[in-house]
């Protein structure tokens, strides 16, 4: 088999995932919630579907099911070395950094039972000593010095000129980051997510820059989120400070920088929306509440490796499979939301974080949130008048079968000084 969308075929297909979907393929970079919702009428809350080179995943599509996978970890477990078709994969497989392949795998991500709960808890440790207060401060002050960048001109492309600046200036000042790494590691982070060809080089590259910082680091004492980790009582080796440092900047840096766009896509085009925004009174958690549901910034989410033969939905998956989480299909699933336009009433029972002991740690979420409301105050009090300088239809989505971020977000608005 061999599909343009996929690639040459790199493993022979198990008959149920023969003629599945192709998550990348145009249909689904252009309307992703369209392709949850055949998949669910077709296969019910789990579906077969095909990654680059015709690899076979699950794709978890139920709320319900979704929270008996997350809680149930011997079963659906994270250590990457269990796929039994890992071993059939080349080296440069551009999904490897966000499955678990190479130096990845040693992450905290891929870490499993006590080896696990220590390094996610020293790192909520090492986050959580973060002054809340501080650290929104500070991202006030980048989000001004961004907008001076911009703000006399009456124009803006507020993905590249701000929604994705501000998180690693934020999270870089957090974990005591040189200044100068950020524009490097804006441009890897990006590139390492939507799994091109140039994925496993940009990897390498921020590994390199991380552990320059723990080098810099180690036996320094300091207020940052670095050097608490390092000084932490857990004791983690050199290589287990980067890989968890390096998760810790792409996860935060892309997800908020694509939450920041989603919420400002949301209040500039939503009419539910858009005239509380112009006049400066939505609530900015709102608009981040409903794209936490609706328009979650991790869409589906790699992975989970079956340890043994397990039954979910209408299949039964035999042990070394791949399970993805699909975050923003459970999130719509008709159990729990019959009708997805009926008010929340400010519920956060979405899945955007995962859940269970491998979910996003609870400060990171809170940093995440802090990043996203104080940029978006930020704008709103220094663009009068800000407006979409397109169509709303023209708005193009990156090509990532993780991820759900704009492009390009255009805006015009009255120069200010």
């Amino acid at each position: 088999m061999s599909d343009p969308t996929l690639g040459p075929a790199l493993v022979e297909l198990p008959a149920t995932h023969r003629g599945a979907v192709c998550l990348g393929d145009p249909r689904y970079q252009s309307d992703s919630a369209a392709v949850f919702r055949t998949l669910r009428q077709a296969h019910g809350p789990l579906a077969p579907v095909l990654l680059h080179g015709g690899v076979p995943a699950w794709l978890v599509l139920g709320y319900r099911e979704l929270l008996w996978v997350t809680d149930h970890p011997d079963t659906f477990a994270r250590d990457s070395a269990r796929w039994r078709l890992g071993h059939q994969l080349p080296p440069d497989w551009p999904l490897w950094p966000l499955l678990g392949g190479g130096q990845a795998g040693h992450s905290l991500m891929y870490a499993e039972k006590e080896a696990h709960r220590r390094r996610a808890g020293a790192l909520n440790a090492a986050l959580d000593g973060i002054d809340r207060k501080e650290f929104a401060a500070r991202c006030e002050e980048f989000g001004e010095q961004l907008v001076r960048r911009f703000s006399a001109v009456g124009r803006a492309e507020l993905m590249a000129d701000y929604a994705m600046r501000l998180p690693v200036m934020a999270m870089s000042w957090a974990l005591g980051v040189p200044a100068e790494y950020g524009p490097v590691l804006v441009e890897d982070f990006v590139t390492m997510i939507a799994g091109g060809p140039d994925a496993i080089a940009a990897h390498q590259r921020s590994r390199e820059m991380v552990a320059r910082l723990v080098d810099d680091s180690r036996g320094r004492p300091g207020r940052h989120v670095t050097a608490r980790l390092a000084a932490d009582a857990a004791g983690l080796s050199r290589e287990q400070l980067v890989e968890d440092l390096l998760v810790t900047l792409t996860a935060g840096h892309q997800t908020t920088a694509y939450l920041i766009g989603n919420a400002l896509r949301l209040m500039l085009t939503d009419a539910r929306h858009t005239d509380a925004f112009l006049r400066s009174h939505l609530p900015v958690q709102e608009a981040i509440n409903a794209v936490l549901w609706d328009d979650t910034p991790t869409q589906t989410y790699a992975g989970r490796f079956t340890a043994r033969p397990v039954s979910l939905g209408s299949y039964t998956l035999p042990e070394g499979d791949l399970v993805l989480l699909g975050f923003a299909a459970a999130n719509r699933d008709p159990f729990i939301r019959p009708d997805v336009s009926a008010d929340l009433d400010g519920s956060r029972a979405y899945l955007s974080y995962s859940h269970g002991e491998h979910s996003c740690p609870h400060a990171a979420r809170d940093l995440s949130q802090v990043m996203a409301t104080t940029g978006i105050d930020v704008l709103l009090d220094a663009l009068p008048g800000v407006r979409l300088a397109c169509r709303p239809e023209e708005l193009r989505w990156d090509p990532s079968i993780w991820m759900r971020g704009l492009k390009a977000l255009p805006v015009c608005f009255f120069p200010a000084p």
